[in-house]
């Protein structure tokens, strides 16, 4: 596990920018006494200006993710540490995952036992199935992702590695409405594993430590999302009033 205080602190060495991100993510790496880390820096200047979010605080709701898994004890969250400085200034590093993409497409009728389907689709090549594990892992991740309102899990933000599974990029968390949107649905209505559900009611008593980072009325609906877990004890469905699946889905 990477030391926090050489993810705050380290020197920080931009390898270059993250092709694909929208925020001007940076692969750099940071000097510790085991050899170099490789990390994800997301610097809050590089921050995309969205409709429904204000802007500046996408890099601390990354924090603030980190955190809640923190006080979940599940390890699904790689580390990730606030800087107050770096080359392109304040933002989140992370550390970086290595694993593959947790989500399966199968022909119809051949979705292994062990994955439940999510949705039908059709490809140039015929008809398949999108499906997930069923695992306690997944069963923790979709939890979390109820918890933070994670407006953004798309197969791609999903990993599995002999280490475990792994969520990543969680700027777009935390809403005051309901914003879930996710490929992992296929356990809608089914009952939450009474372990996950014991971590929910022991982590919710400690939500004030989130306000460091998030707004009064986003610790306010968190807990409330904790509360109707607990009450329900099921995962939850789609709500309707926003587009349940992200696009695009890997």
């Amino acid at each position: 596990m990477t030391d926090p205080g050489v993810l705050r602190d380290g020197a920080l060495h931009v390898l270059g920018r993250l092709p694909d991100s929208s925020n001007n993510a940076l692969l750099c790496s940071i000097d510790a006494d085991g050899g170099p880390v490789r990390v994800v820096y997301k610097p809050q200047a590089g921050e995309q200006p969205l409709w429904d979010f204000p802007h500046g605080t996408l890099c601390r709701r990354e924090r603030a993710a980190a955190l809640l898994d923190e006080l979940l004890g599940w390890g699904q969250v790689p580390a990730t540490q606030w800087r107050s400085a770096g080359p392109a200034g304040p933002g989140v590093v992370q550390t970086w995952v290595e694993g593959a993409i947790d989500i399966g497409v199968f022909p119809p009728r051949s979705v292994p036992e062990d994955w439940v389907p999510v949705l039908d689709a059709e490809t140039e090549d015929g008809p398949v199935v999108v499906a997930h594990r069923s695992d306690l892992a997944v069963a923790r991740m979709i939890t979390f992702d109820a918890l933070a309102n994670n407006a953004d899990r798309k197969g791609g933000h999903l990993l599995r590695s002999e280490a475990g599974l792994f969520g990543i990029d969680h700027g777009v968390t935390f809403h005051t409405e309901p914003k879930l949107r996710t490929v992992l649905w296929g356990m809608v209505g089914a009952a939450i594993p009474e372990v996950v559900l014991a971590d929910v009611a022991a982590a919710a008593d400690r939500f004030d430590e989130l306000e460091q980072w998030l707004a009064a009325s986003e610790v306010d609906a968190a807990r409330r999302r904790a509360r109707e877990l607990l009450d329900t004890a099921i995962f939850p469905a789609p709500s309707g009033a926003w587009p349940a699946l992200p696009w695009p889905l890997i």
